[in-house]
């Protein structure tokens, strides 16, 4: 499949599903329902297709196209055509000496002869064809190269528009878990709160555990108005990056909390969907295995930015190469067909008759040697050798800088990893403790300060763990754009006969 009809196919594929997507979550929205949550991959695809950022990346390579279609006319013929009409409203007269008429004149005598008439034709077809123009060739491959520069940083964008894209999803999950968490310990608390003022009221309770709550539970509802307000800032930006038609209508598949990060079959359809995304399973101890080793050296052969400089090194390698050939000769051969007429009186194309028209052919050779031209040629292929030298030492630096990124960001996800696996077992631990807590209050063996640091210890647990499963899934996605392997971009790649 070719790059255009794989890019169709692509958009196709996308366009459908967004639309889909979208036309669920509209008619949920018209009949009073919630509007229907959307997966991680149908807001990717709908990016893919609809980003305005890739609207112009694309617009820019679809310009990179056509400068190729241009630099291939160098080397095909050119084809002129010419005509023209003049009115002589007096005949042009030029002097000749009268001698030529009559020998007996004197060197200083003229007569004034009419060279022309008074309607005047002339049409002329010029055709010629390039036979030897190394300038030509040579900006055609430099065309040819930067339309490949421009398909690559396409993919570049791509990849990413769809890290961006996995980020904010994530954080979307992130701060509906932190409004989650915060409103179930509003929800507590004014339970504890309902409580301890009925056993306060019966003599059971002391008004310093009154004020206590009522001071906690003031300071958790502006953080729950705070936490969803990050919600809609959350989803504006997601939306803005997939085009989604409804801002505050968006809403997501998954749960940080719920996720099991060592056994995705376990996990909910939304979630498996998401840990799927990511591919490969890339779990504790891999940092430093073969997992890294493949990421190194994916990431000098498919990283998008690395891609991009070895082209543009390429690039300047034809620049140089175009200055050069300035020096060598041009050869192409011309052709000529010239129709002429003349004719008096009132005008009649192209004349009357046989007397009055004519004809002339010619077919040559053009050579075109440069010689000399002040220097400016060496300095202009000086001037490029140095852009060589810049870019090649660019791409060098980019290379080393990639593969220190790619071990920093491996080290984040097994970091990420193993404090989900800590903060698991502290979501169980103070889970146990709050139940516990809760129980012992209940029948009068527990103070309201105990029950009160049960549930901050059970709220704090619950957001360390989703904070770690948030960092894990962020470092996957920074690792696949890293390494040049991001998901559904490549596929699609390799789909359109890119890769």
């Amino acid at each position: 499949m070719n790059t255009q009809s794989g890019r169709f196919a692509r958009l196709t594929i996308q366009v459908a599903l967004a639309v889909t997507a979208f036309s669920a979550t509209a008619a949920s929205t018209v009949s009073g329902q919630q509007p229907t949550p959307v997966g991680l991959t149908v807001l990717v695809r709908s990016a893919l297709d609809t980003n305005n950022q890739l609207v112009a990346a694309r617009e820019a390579y679809n310009t990179a196209s056509e400068q190729v279609s241009e630099a291939w006319s160098g080397v095909m013929p050119s084809v002129d055509f010419n005509a023209s009409y003049q009115r002589n409203l007096a005949v042009p007269v030029n002097f000749l000496p009268a001698a030529i008429f009559d020998p007996s004149a004197g060197p200083d005598d003229y007569i004034g002869v009419q060279f022309g008439a008074d309607n005047q034709w002339n049409s002329t077809i010029s055709v010629e064809q390039a036979l030897f123009r190394p300038s030509v060739i040579v900006a055609l491959g430099a065309a040819q190269g930067f339309e490949n520069l421009q398909d690559e940083t396409v993919r570049g964008q791509e990849q990413s528009v769809v890290t961006q894209v996995r980020t904010a999803y994530y954080q979307l999950l992130l701060v509906q878990e932190q409004a989650r968490l915060t409103e179930n310990s509003v929800r507590r608390v004014r339970e504890s709160l309902a409580e301890t003022r009925a056993l306060n009221r019966a003599g059971l309770a002391d008004d310093y555990s009154v004020l206590r709550l009522e001071v906690e539970l003031a300071n958790l509802e502006p953080n729950l108005r705070r936490a969803n307000n990050a919600i809609s800032q959350a989803r504006r930006t997601l939306a803005v990056l997939v085009n989604y038609p409804d801002h505050e209508a968006l809403t997501v598949d998954g749960s940080l909390a719920d996720m099991n990060l060592d056994d995705v079959a376990s996990n909910t359809v939304a979630n498996r969907a998401i840990l799927e995304f990511n591919g490969a399973n890339f779990v504790g101890g891999d940092s430093g295995g073969p997992v890294l080793e493949r990421g190194l050296t994916r990431a000098v052969e498919f990283r998008s930015d690395l891609r991009q400089l070895a082209l543009t090194e390429e690039l300047r390698k034809s620049e140089m190469r175009l200055e050069q050939a300035s020096y060598l000769p041009e050869i192409s051969l011309f052709g000529n067909y010239i129709v002429s007429a003349q004719d008096n009186g009132s005008p009649n194309f192209f004349g009357r008759g046989d007397g009055q028209s004519a004809t002339s052919r010619a077919l040559g050779v053009r050579v075109s040697l440069p010689i000399f031209q002040g220097l400016s040629r060496d300095a202009r292929v000086d001037q490029k050798r140095a852009t060589l030298r810049e870019a090649q030492a660019n791409s060098r630096q980019a290379t080393e800088a990639a593969r220190s990124q790619v071990r920093t960001i491996a080290e984040n996800i097994e970091e990420a990893h193993l404090r989900a696996v800590g903060q698991a077992l502290a979501v169980r631990q103070a889970r146990r403790g709050f139940d516990i807590a809760s129980a012992q209050f209940s029948e009068g063996l527990g103070s309201q300060l105990e029950l009160t640091d049960a549930e901050v210890a059970l709220r704090q647990s619950e957001f360390n763990y989703a904070q770690a499963v948030f960092d894990y899934l962020v470092a996957r996605a920074q690792f696949d754009e890293a390494t040049g392997q991001v998901p559904l971009v490549d596929v699609l790649l390799e789909q359109g006969g890119q890769q």
